[in-house]
């Protein structure tokens, strides 16, 4: 029996994922052997500035037997080759796992003819309109149309299925150079937004007073650092306890922390938990000596492909997680870290795939965690605010 009004589970918002990930692009309506071809001239021109990945079925052309562990009963098998890693799954891949499997790429390219894809591009091609017809219930949102050679308009039916089809560029199949031009231009489209998060949420035990509530330049070091951050996103956010979150000016937007007890690694999750599709530019309130300089650096060499962009310490030479640019791709990331036990937001950058950048000015990542780190570090400022 269930209660009227109740609900089952706690409603989350959802990144936007298709069947394999963000943004998946299904080509359909040519044979097989020419959808590989055009995938590859795409993958060749646009893996310089992005993870490409391919999904297709196994063709009659291209059989491949399975290993005999895979045949006496392996679930699964990984084998280690120079430069590369393969893995082969015994079974089925739903969804779900495929978006986990894929969450690293920037741009998967699907055989139409065989995988579902998010966003589409159907070629015109006479000799695959009865195969197109079967699929036209997945032609839900066509970004491009490609003629081959011979044609010179869309079918019929694709202009009943397609109530846009006047507005979806069109281009000849055998202009690559064209085609490779409208996916950069997509991938520019697909490059997360940014948000930023001052975290402001410690207890500041060894500092025994807040650090986000240290006057270090005219005003909280919390508001100091969201005033900051104004200049390279409209959405900035102060990470804070929910205890603390009355005692912020109302001026500022709030994130309380979702998942709690886990220090700035919470902090983290519980952004990408309320805007999943974001990337978050992350940075520490006990950070006085940041300086827009630095900011500049770390925002013009952001890589989007990586899960996140990071500056080295100058201290051990260890990634800098307080001051990193995340993308939505570390989301799951940081999840499965989580799961493994590990709450440590610089262990998730040593063993993944990240951007790690030498800072131009390294005593500008100076942190202040003590009295005497404070009474150092406040020597320093005086007479630079002075002097303003």
């Amino acid at each position: 029996m269930t209660l009227k009004g109740h609900k089952k589970h706690t409603a989350l918002i959802r990144p936007d994922l298709g069947n394999f990930g963000r943004n998946e692009w299904a080509i359909a309506g040519a044979p097989c052997n020419e959808i590989k071809a055009l995938a590859e001239q795409l993958i060749a021109a646009l893996s310089p500035m992005a993870k490409i990945a391919y999904a297709d079925a196994q063709h009659d052309d291209e059989p491949q037997a399975p290993s005999g562990r895979l045949t006496v009963g392996a679930a699964m098998e990984y084998t280690q080759k120079a430069g590369l890693q393969e893995v082969v799954y015994q079974g089925e891949l739903n969804g779900f796992q495929n978006r986990v499997l894929f969450n690293n790429v920037d741009m998967l390219l699907l055989n139409g003819n065989h995988h579902q894809g998010k966003k589409q591009v159907v070629v015109i091609d006479s000799r695959k309109k009865a195969s197109l017809q079967k699929r036209l219930s997945q032609l839900t949102d066509v970004r491009l149309f490609l003629l081959i050679d011979g044609e010179t308009d869309l079918f019929d039916l694709i202009k009943e299925t397609i109530p846009n089809w006047q507005q979806i560029p069109v281009c000849k199949m055998g202009d690559t150079e064209q085609v490779i031009e409208f996916f950069k231009a997509e991938l520019n489209k697909a490059r997360p937004q940014l948000n930023a998060l001052v975290l402001a949420g410690g207890k500041s035990e060894r500092m025994g007073q807040d650090k986000g509530a240290i006057n270090w330049h005219g005003k909280d070091q919390r508001y100091y650092m969201a005033d900051l951050l104004k200049g390279y996103t409209d959405n900035v956010y102060i990470s804070c306890r929910a205890d603390q979150q009355h005692d912020i000016d109302a001026v500022y937007q709030t994130l309380p922390d979702t998942f709690t007890g886990l220090g700035p690694f919470g902090a983290i999750l519980s952004a990408f938990r309320e805007q999943p599709e974001k990337a978050w530019l992350v940075i520490a309130c006990d950070l006085p000596l940041l300086d827009k300089d630095t900011l500049d650096f770390l925002i013009a060499s952001r890589d989007p492909s990586a899960i996140a962009t990071a500056f080295k310490s100058p201290h051990d030479e260890f990634p800098e997680p307080l001051i990193t640019i995340w993308e939505p791709k570390s989301y799951p990331v940081l999840l499965s870290f989580l799961a493994q036990g590990y709450s440590c937001p610089r262990k998730v950058l040593i063993n993944s795939d990240s951007h790690i950048i030498k800072a131009p000015n390294p005593g500008a990542l100076t942190n202040v965690n003590t009295p005497e780190e404070l009474k150092r570090v406040k020597a320093l400022i005086q007479p630079k605010n002075v002097s303003a």
